[in-house]
């Protein structure tokens, strides 16, 4: 995997725990949100240890 592939993949992984925070964050956070996000950060955290 090339080093421009690799930023973009953490890139996203650090928005993704960013969003995830900001949700949980709130007064009444929305689990079904939470589960996608987690599942999305999840993918991409794979992704990065194939490479």
């Amino acid at each position: 995997m090339d080093t421009s592939h690799l930023v973009a993949l953490q890139s996203k992984h650090e928005g993704l725990e960013r969003r995830i925070r900001e949700e949980m964050n709130r007064p009444s956070p929305d689990v079904a949100t939470l589960q996608v996000l987690k599942r999305q950060k999840l993918r991409i955290k794979e992704e990065m240890s194939l490479n």
